[in-house]
C-alpha cells in the first residue's frame, strides 16, 4: 500500500459505500484532499437490482452503481484505497489511522465514518447465501424491493417482534406472508393476536433446512415437524449490528450502543469526527446514505474553512 504519511489529508473517509463515495466526490470538488479506505465488505455490491433510487427508471445493479460512484469520485481527484483501518487515534492535532499492511499511518484533519452495518445472516454457507441473494430469492430490505414481491408468496425469517413488524409491513404487498423462525416463535399473546389481525401466518415449527431453487425461482423451507413451506422470496429479519468500533476509539457517543449520535450536519460528539450512511440512520436506504454523505462533506469543508479563518466574521 502507498505511504501517505507525508502530508495530512483534509478528510479520511472510512467506508466506500454510497455515503462515503458521495462525500469523497463532494470534497474532491471542493478541492479538498480526501482519501477513502474501504475493505470491500459493503452491502451495495450484493444488490441484484435497485428500482427505488431516483434517476434509474430501469433500475440499476448494486455493483454497477458502486463502480460508477468510485469512478466519479476518482475522476475529481479523490484517493481510493483498498484496505482495512484497524485503529484511529488523536495525535499532534490530527487523527491518525492505522491501516493493515501500510508502512505508516494515514494522517487526516477530519474523519468521516461511513462504516455501515452488518446484516445477521441465516445459517447458510457463504456461497449458497450469495447465490440466493444474487437470484433474488433471499432478501434483506422490504423498503427497497417489497414492490417487486407484490402478490408473491413471502416468508420472513425472524421469530420475534422485529420479524413480526417486517412481516406486517410486507402484508401491504402480498396476502401470502408467513413468519418463520430458527427457534420457537418468541411472540407473546398480544403479538400473536396482532399477527392474526394483520393476516400474517405463523409457521407451526422452526426452520430446519433451506433450499434455494434458482431454476424454479422458489425457496423451500423444511420445518422441524416435516412441513415443507414453498415461497417465492425469503426475507431475513434477524437484525443488524453497526460497525462502530473505530468511532468508539475516539469517544463517539452511540444510540443504544449501535448507531452514531450526530447533529444536523453529521458531526459526531468527538472532535473532527463525522458519520454518515447506515451507521447513522437505521433506514438503510441508498438515497438516504447519499444525502447524509453530501451533508457531511459540506460540513467538513465549512468547518475546515472556519478552522483556517476563511469564513466571514459574524
Amino acid at each position: 500500500m502507498t505511504d501517505h504519511a507525508a502530508d495530512p489529508f483534509d478528510c479520511l473517509i472510512v467506508g466506500g459505500g454510497p455515503a462515503g463515495l458521495t462525500a469523497a466526490l463532494y470534497l474532491a470538488r471542493f478541492h479538498r484532499r480526501a482519501v477513502v479506505v474501504d475493505k470491500g465488505e459493503g452491502r451495495l455490491r450484493m444488490i441484484p437490482r435497485s428500482h427505488n433510487l431516483a434517476g434509474y427508471p430501469q433500475g440499476i445493479r448494486g455493483g454497477d452503481l458502486l463502480d460508477d460512484m468510485r469512478d466519479q469520485a476518482a475522476r475529481y481527484g479523490a484517493t481510493l484505497l483498498d484496505g482495512k483501518v484497524t485503529a484511529l487515534r488523536y495525535a499532534d492535532g490530527l487523527i491518525k489511522a492505522d491501516v493493515a499492511g501500510a508502512a505508516a499511518p494515514i494522517r487526516a484533519r477530519t474523519v468521516l465514518l461511513a462504516t455501515g452495518v452488518v446484516n445477521h445472516r441465516p445459517p447458510l454457507d457463504a456461497a449458497t447465501h450469495d447465490r440466493a441473494v444474487a437470484a433474488g430469492l433471499l432478501r434483506y430490505c422490504p423498503i427497497c424491493d417489497g414492490y417487486e414481491q407484490s402478490g408473491k408468496r413471502i416468508a420472513v425469517l425472524g421469530g420475534d417482534r422485529h420479524g413480526l413488524a417486517e412481516a406486517v409491513f410486507l402484508r401491504s404487498y402480498s396476502r401470502d406472508v408467513t413468519l418463520v423462525s430458527l427457534i420457537e416463535l418468541a411472540l407473546d399473546p398480544t403479538e400473536q393476536a396482532q399477527a392474526e389481525r394483520a393476516g400474517v401466518a405463523l409457521a407451526p415449527a422452526p426452520v430446519s433446512g433451506f433450499a434455494f431453487d434458482e431454476g424454479d425461482a422458489e425457496v423451500r423451507l423444511t420445518l422441524a415437524d416435516g412441513t415443507i413451506l414453498t415461497v417465492d422470496t425469503l426475507y431475513a429479519a434477524l437484525g443488524t449490528h453497526t460497525r462502530n468500533r473505530l468511532g468508539r476509539m475516539l469517544g463517539t457517543r452511540l444510540v443504544d450502543g449501535q448507531c452514531f449520535v450526530t447533529d444536523a450536519h453529521q458531526r459526531t460528539t468527538a472532535k473532527g469526527v463525522y458519520a454518515a450512511g447506515d451507521a447513522v440512520d437505521a433506514l438503510d436506504q441508498i438515497g438516504v446514505a447519499i444525502g447524509t454523505g453530501a451533508r457531511a462533506a459540506v460540513a467538513i469543508h465549512n468547518d475546515l474553512r472556519a478552522r483556517d479563518g476563511e469564513l466571514l466574521a459574524p
